[in-house]
């Protein structure tokens, strides 16, 4: 039989000629494309824009307004912060369907308890109103859940440089630099405009003003300084005392107010017949789909332990009851004629999450009713109350008994006054009351 013999220079099986000149290169070859893959592999294309952010804001010497709208375009999330940077000079004073903070010009939002959950392609609308001096400048740095907008947050290092780490091949020869082929780095421009111009209106918002004077064309229903009332309130006012009048009475008032030289001042006295309001006659049925209300208060005496009320609006869709904002345990809530519930629950805890009303100086207080689903905000001197707030989600101590009832509320009317269910009387002076469709600052 014969013998074979292996070839010189060649183990048997090896499948090749690593002596030679050919197997030499194949094996630098592959190298350089095991080189590659390194670096292909883990690399990615630039990272897809996360959010979108359309930014318009309506400016006036020295104040603005910005409306914000958030696009998600990564995947869904259940809670969003978003960030960017102000300019210098700007200072936002309040806000509404966000949380909105500002530490020199960074500014962080996060949602509320009703907008939190953002799916692929949801939007999100917020807004706030602010100061500026210099110039008012339009963000484009937004971050969203500590990703940039743009998706260039994804990689701390979005502009590798491979070139130093693809070369494994053992052979000293000069193969082919591969970093032109492994520039992963974001595309130049990756900071897309946040928002279509804005075109900042170079007067006031009138509805956001915080003097109601010269109301007209501003947009809202209710508007009034009451400068154009004497004595008792007539006209655009009217006095109303429902089921039985007693020793209330509802006057202007030319030597108290917040702005001008008027107000209405409201004299309540204790138990139920001695309660007196006065009652617009604007149609705020018009107002949709949020109901957004601010006026000035001044009362002599702090809020009692007793049920009190202070501001009403019927609602058409609990028969014609009424929302009440008013005091019981010595802190604001509000409260549904219908089935007596309130906000917050009147449990220790409920309470602690209101706010006293102070006494002796005009306060700014606003509020948010929601027309299309159980969504309600309050505010005193631009704090939101957290007691007073519903969000859609039953909280214990907050909003769980308010929710008891599910169909959102249809306000139609605005009284302001006094009514006492206990013996506790008051006086109280409102000015500069504003009811409109859009958020109304102090």
């Amino acid at each position: 039989m014969k013998q074979f013999r292996p070839v010189r220079g060649v183990r048997p099986g090896a499948g090749g000629l690593p002596g030679s000149p050919a197997a030499r290169l194949v094996a630098a070859l592959a190298a350089l494309v095991a080189g590659l893959v390194v670096v292909l592999v883990p690399g990615t294309a630039s990272a897809a824009p996360v959010c979108k952010v359309d930014y318009t804001t309506n400016q006036w010497p020295g104040g603005f307004t910005a409306s914000v709208r958030l696009t998600n375009l990564g995947p869904a999330v259940s809670g969003w912060t978003l960030r960017w940077t102000a300019g210098t000079g700007q200072q936002i004073t309040n806000a509404w369907s966000a949380q909105v903070s500002q530490s020199g010009t960074a500014v962080t939002a996060v949602n509320v308890g009703y907008n939190g959950s953002l799916a692929t392609g949801g939007t999100t609308d917020f807004g706030f109103q602010g100061t500026w001096s210099g110039s008012l400048t339009t963000p484009s740095d937004w971050s969203l859940n500590g990703v940039s907008c743009d998706g260039g947050g994804v990689s701390p290092s979005p502009s590798p440089t491979p070139s130093p780490t693809v070369d494994h091949s053992p052979s000293p020869s000069p193969s082919p630099s591969p970093s032109p082929t492994v520039d992963h780095s974001p595309s130049p421009s990756p900071s897309p405009s946040p928002s279509p111009s804005p075109s900042p209106s170079p007067s006031p918002s009138p509805s956001l003003s915080p003097t109601p004077s010269g109301c007209s064309g501003s947009g809202l229903v209710v508007c009034s300084g009451f400068e154009d009332q004497s004595g008792t309130p007539s006209g655009e006012w009217q006095v109303t005392t429902p089921n039985c009048s007693g020793s209330g009475t509802a006057t202007i008032d030319s030597t108290t107010a917040h702005s001008g030289g008027k107000s209405l001042r409201i004299n309540g006295g204790g138990n139920y017949c001695n309660h007196v309001f006065a009652s617009s006659t604007k149609n705020v049925s018009a107002i949709s789909p949020v109901v957004y209300g601010r006026m000035w208060v001044r009362h002599t005496t702090a809020l009692p332990a007793n049920h009190v009320t202070m501001i009403t609006m019927a609602d058409s869709r609990d028969g014609g009851k009424d929302l009440r904002i008013g005091g019981q345990g010595g802190a604001l809530q509000w409260n549904r004629e219908s089935d007596d519930a309130t906000l917050p629950e009147q449990s220790p805890t409920g309470v602690a999450l209101s706010s006293p009303l102070p006494v002796n100086r005009w306060v700014c207080l606003r509020f948010q009713v929601d027309t299309t689903k159980q969504a309600m905000r309050t505010y005193l001197d631009d704090q939101e109350i957290r007691g007073l707030t519903v969000d859609g989600t039953p909280t214990q101590d907050v909003d769980a008994q308010w929710l008891r009832r599910s169909t959102a509320p249809r306000p139609t009317t605005l009284r302001l006054g006094w009514e006492s269910y206990g013996s506790d009387s008051d006086v109280i002076w409102y000015d500069d009351v504003a009811l409109g469709s859009s958020p109304i600052g102090c």
